[in-house]
């Protein structure tokens, strides 16, 4: 069974997000794919649209 799940930052910015306890941060503009998917994945509070197995990190509503 495949769980990969990829997350796309639309960001300006750097995101961070915790991945087995660790900060991990995802470039503005990058993509990253997590193997095991959101299990050990801890997402901040952020505007975010999921498609599938992908999660578009967008930039936060001021």
């Amino acid at each position: 069974m495949n769980n990969q799940i990829t997350i796309r930052s639309d960001r300006k910015d750097d995101y961070t997000f915790q991945y087995k306890g660790k900060d991990v941060t995802l470039k503005a503009g990058s993509i990253l794919s997590v193997a095991d998917g959101l299990a050990e994945v801890v997402l901040p509070t952020t505007k975010m649209k999921v498609v599938k197995n992908l999660i578009v990190i967008k930039d936060d509503e001021k």
